[in-house]
């Protein structure tokens, strides 16, 4: 018999244009039966996928620089991260670094036109520029039916950007590209304002300081039918959502600096730097609360497009050139690795605070988290600047699904990364035996 107390997996709290889910209780499994708790405790899997643009350093293993190389040195298990993934050293059991997989249909474009391919392995071919599904949609189809939103699209720049210089990630199954949000703000009232809201409502909303302040009555209600842990656990949540509100609202200044012109060498932040990190910050904050609320199970964000879009100026909040593609030039000259280095650490280190936030959050019952639950592919397209091989990649998480981790695979060229397209697939549940190009799973991931 369930118990008054007892919570659907589904509870909201709702205000004027606002439905706010709740991440798991231990109230939504209390007073089930064993058949029931069994049903109920089927959590979800789940998929993110994180691009950034503009390739890394990879300076030679004899060379003084090799510390600020993005891939690691040794191989196997036998391996070390260098200073430029230092920051995810934590979660070594957690990940696999990849050496040598890209996609072989790309590697004769230019070198920055294979931001709209991450996902998708497609040759675009010049004249019709037509593009295939992505892996994040793809997912979607098997995953996105149980959710709010069947995937959620963002990138620092939004929109869907010129062809050969794509501002999203995300292709249908027509191959169209599926607009990306950019804007904070309307990502949250996208992921927790109601659907159906009245135009009244909806002024509310967008008129607000927060939304927690919309449900702050009923969540005060539901609070004192809960145990002590689920207490603790709202309260959490809730600082946890009023913590991102600020973020968005202080990272918007960035959204107000100048477009860059063609020639962004000479762009300065116009805003305070500390806005660029701010955002990035908020972008992730927001991907977690999705999950955490499983509103979506599949997202996918791009952190900076190949065109000279905004996010170009991003090293600037570190005292570097604001000219992310000048930077990643130089990077694999005598002197230029340093630079590159210490910006793709400080966009290691904002992926190690996002996969963090899901290790250290439990779901169910016993000792699995999100992170367990859920696939983080991070990697860029180019490996040097202009170079379409051999890209940088790391999968995290995903450990109820059978993936091994702490290691660095090095592969040939002859290994498409279609392969491991194919084996995240597998480890997802989804029957899928091929990707594009691919030739089968990837060996050594499971």
């Amino acid at each position: 018999m369930t118990k008054p107390w007892h919570l659907d997996r589904r509870t909201v709290l709702k205000g004027a244009g606002v439905s706010l889910a709740l991440p798991w209780l231990e109230g939504m499994t209390g007073g089930l039966s064993a058949a029931d708790k069994a049903a109920s405790s089927k959590l979800p899997k789940r998929l993110c996928c994180v691009m950034f643009p503009y390739g890394v350093a990879v300076p030679k293993d004899d060379s003084p620089e090799r510390q600020w190389g993005w891939f690691p040195t040794g191989e196997g298990k036998d391996y070390e991260l260098t200073n430029v993934l230092q920051p995810l050293a934590g979660l070594k059991q957690d990940m696999t670094v990849f050496q040598g997989l890209s996609h072989p249909r790309c590697r004769s474009m230019n070198g920055h036109d294979t931001g709209d391919t991450f996902l998708t392995a497609n040759n675009l071919a010049p004249g019709t520029y037509k593009n295939t599904v992505s892996l994040d949609q793809l997912v979607a189809k098997y995953l996105g039916d149980k959710t709010r939103l069947a995937s959620l699209t963002v990138s620092t720049d939004g929109g869907i950007g010129p062809r050969t210089r794509s501002t999203t990630l995300s292709y249908s199954e027509k191959g169209q590209p599926i607009p990306a949000l950019a804007d904070p703000k309307l990502i949250f009232q996208r992921l927790f304002g109601q659907d159906n809201a009245s135009r009244k409502d909806r002024a509310r909303l967008e008129n607000s300081g927060s939304i927690l302040d919309l449900v702050l009555e009923q969540s005060g209600d539901l609070k004192r039918k809960l145990g002590s842990g689920d207490q603790q656990k709202l309260d959490e949540f809730e600082t946890s959502v009023r913590q991102v509100e600020q973020r968005v609202e202080r990272s918007r200044e960035w959204l107000d600096i100048p477009l860059p012109k063609v020639d962004a060498s000479a762009i300065a932040l116009d805003a305070d730097p500390e806005s660029a990190k701010e955002y990035i910050s908020a972008i992730y904050d927001l991907l977690f609360l999705a999950y955490q609320t499983d509103i979506t199970r599949v997202s996918a964000f791009q952190l900076g497009s190949y065109g000279p879009t905004l996010a170009r100026t991003f090293p600037a909040c570190l005292g570097l050139e604001a000219n992310w593609h000048s930077i990643a030039h130089k990077a694999n000259k005598k002197g230029g690795a340093e630079a590159m280095g210490k910006f793709d650490q400080f966009l290691a280190q904002n992926l190690s605070r996002f996969l963090q936030r899901m290790k250290e959050t439990r779901e169910g019952e016993g000792d699995s988290s999100m992170l367990d639950r859920t696939l983080v592919l991070y990697g860029s397209s180019n490996s040097r600047t202009h170079q379409n091989v051999n890209y940088p990649l790391l999968l995290a998480g995903g450990k109820n699904f059978g993936l091994k981790h702490d290691q660095f695979l090095k592969f040939g060229n002859d290994v498409p990364m279609s392969n491991l397209f194919v084996s995240m697939m597998q480890s997802l549940g989804i029957e899928q035996e091929s990707f594009v190009d691919s030739t089968g799973g990837l060996s050594g991931v499971a």
